[in-house]
């Protein structure tokens, strides 16, 4: 299993350490809960560095990119960031990802870490256009400072004015006097914030500042379980559960990052899925009687039929019901449908809703 270069500073903080996407990860320290009301209502810290990092540049790098993902690259002005997903050639989706336009012909590529190897593979095999890839994964952390109190923790550390950094915009700046930080404004959770990309050997020192720098705002460490319940009360997808190389893009709700003005691949696929519509959809559920849903969960009609599964489930710390994402077939993913949910072998009521839910 990897390591990130803070985790003896979980260690030594307590955290509940499990393995996930090939990283031993801190899952937990105060506890779920507690973690989740800081980033909602203060602030909190979250190491994930186990995300990949690439470099593509050079003449040929945007081609490539328009070429591998759905999104419009055109689109990308230098400084902003674009939600994009890589599309394989049977209709599904090897991963999303995030594009930063760092310069013209530089780009600045983040995926999740259980697909560092498969995307490099994937764009790899598209690169036809000599443009330079570089695999940052292994050399560089990432810290997400999130909940309505992070602009002022984090200010206190850089003079760049994080105010004048809009939602999907980043610039690179000096943190903490650590020079050469990518300041991004694309947050998982919901609740405002920053992530902050830098080099492994200033990570215990960042950490460290960023959580002096908001002990008076109430920061907490917060693991992968509270980063999972936050991101699904914003119905944010998650690779592996809700979108996968089965699953194509205009199934799971993500047509708005579908661009059908440029050539891409897979993309009469996902023209000829929009046109004549889907027969399942990805959709947002919140159970109308008592219950937790889980990953994998059966979705029956009211004769017990199944007509989907669970994609995501969890009670929801804000909301106090059990609610989730899951995958039904047409016509009960219309919204207000009634649904069922199997929890250990009942069939608990729900209702199809609009994301996100708080």
């Amino acid at each position: 299993m990897k390591k990130t270069a803070l985790y003896d500073k979980h260690v030594s903080l307590g955290a509940k350490i499990v393995p996930f996407a090939g990283f031993e990860m801190p899952v937990q320290y105060s506890g779920v809960t507690e973690e989740h009301f800081a980033v909602r209502e203060k602030a909190g810290l979250f190491d994930v560095s186990h995300m990949g990092q690439f470099f593509i540049e050079g003449p040929g790098s945007k081609d490539l990119l328009q070429l591998v993902t759905t999104n419009n690259i055109d689109t990308l002005e230098n400084g902003k960031a674009q939600y994009s997903c890589l599309p394989n050639e049977n209709g599904g989706i090897v991963d999303d990802l995030i594009v930063y336009k760092m310069e013209d012909d530089k780009y600045f590529v983040v995926v999740n870490a259980s697909n560092i190897d498969k995307d490099w593979n994937h764009i790899s095999k598209y690169n036809t256009f000599g443009a330079t890839m570089t695999n940052a994964s292994d050399d560089m952390s990432l810290l997400a400072v999130q909940g309505p109190k992070a602009t002022e923790i984090l200010q206190k550390l850089t003079e760049v004015n994080l105010s004048e950094i809009p939602y999907y915009h980043f610039t690179v700046g000096s943190v903490a006097g650590v020079n050469d930080v990518i300041i991004s404004n694309t947050g998982y959770t919901g609740s405002g914030g920053f992530e902050i990309y830098f080099k492994n050997e200033s990570a215990e020192k960042l950490w460290d500042e960023v959580m002096n720098a908001g002990e008076s705002e109430g920061i907490v460490p917060c693991g992968l379980a509270a980063r999972d319940t936050l991101r699904l009360e914003k119905g944010f997808c998650l690779y592996g559960n809700d979108i996968d190389d089965t699953t194509s893009p205009i199934e799971a709700g993500l047509g708005w990052i579908t661009k059908f003005d440029k050539d891409f691949v897979s993309k009469d696929t996902f023209a000829k899925q929009k046109e004549e519509g889907v027969t399942r959809k990805l959709v947002a559920f919140e159970l109308t009687d008592k219950g937790v849903p889980r990953h994998d969960y059966p979705v029956v009609d009211a004769e017990g039929n199944v007509i989907g599964k669970v994609t995501s489930g969890t009670q929801s710390p804000m909301k106090k019901i059990g609610l989730g994402l899951a995958y039904v077939d047409k016509p009960h993913f219309k919204l207000g449908s009634e649904i069922f949910i199997q929890v250990r072998n009942k069939n608990i009521p729900a209702k199809v809703v609009k994301a996100p839910f708080v």
